[in-house]
Parts: structure tokens; sequence; C-alpha cells
């Protein structure tokens, strides 16, 4: 199976809705199953707001399949590993990264002089049943 890729001509400013199109665009190429393209926009959304919430922005973006596996990597200023926040009734949010692990626990990251780059690999066909 061939490689696609789907990176944005222009990362810098990447919106979250940007990301999930160009994933969107990748994953139909590849037919993958509606629970796939679930998942990964899931993961696209999560890594990509929390680049621009906490990192400085987005610096790179790309989603690819390779060996029957779709690879997300997003790139951002920030030197520091994102982290699990206990669970607060009252602070909002803090929930992204422990969905990410979660539907792609093998996500790993990457440093580099300009920041780091978080790299999610999940599987192109579904691993799980699905959600009722």
């Amino acid at each position: 199976m061939r490689s696609r890729s789907g990176t944005p001509k222009l990362a810098t400013g990447l919106t979250c809705a940007q990301a999930r199109e160009s994933a969107r665009t990748v994953l139909a190429e590849q037919d993958a199953p509606p629970r796939v393209v679930a998942d990964v926009l899931t993961v696209v959304s999560e890594l990509v707001s929390n680049a621009v919430r906490h990192a400085g922005g987005v610096t790179g973006f790309d989603i690819a399949v390779r060996a029957g596996k779709v690879v997300i990597e997003v790139s951002d200023r920030s030197a520091l590993l994102p982290h699990l926040r206990p669970p607060s009734p009252h602070t909002p949010g803090g929930f992204g990264w422990r969905v990410v692990k979660s539907l792609a626990p093998s996500t790993y990251v990457r440093f580099h002089r300009q920041g780091k780059t978080i790299i999610a690999t999940l599987p192109l066909q579904a691993s799980r049943p699905p959600a009722f």
C-alpha cells in the first residue's frame, strides 16, 4: 500500500478544521472504515488544539498511511512533554492527552531544536467494536 500524505503547505496557523479536512482526504483515498475515521479525527483534533492552546501553535502537520497504519505527526514550538492532568469537576478540560493515549496507545514524542513532534499511530482497520 502506498503512503498518502496530507501535509498542508503552511502548517503555521493551521486550524483543527483544516487538519481534520486533510485527514478526511487521506482516509477517503484509503477507504478507511467509519470507526477509524472517527478515531483519527478525534486524535487530530486533540493534538492540533493542544498545540495551539499550550505549545505556541502548530509548526508542522502530516498524516499518512503506511503499512496498514495511520500515522499522525503534529509539531509545535514547546519542548514540554504533554501530561495527564487529574480529572477535576472544578477545572474544565484536561482530557485531551488521555483521549489521544487511549485511541493511539503507541503515541510518542520526538524532540528537536524547534520544539517537539508528537507521533500518533492508529491501525487503518477498526480494532475495537463500535460504540453503542
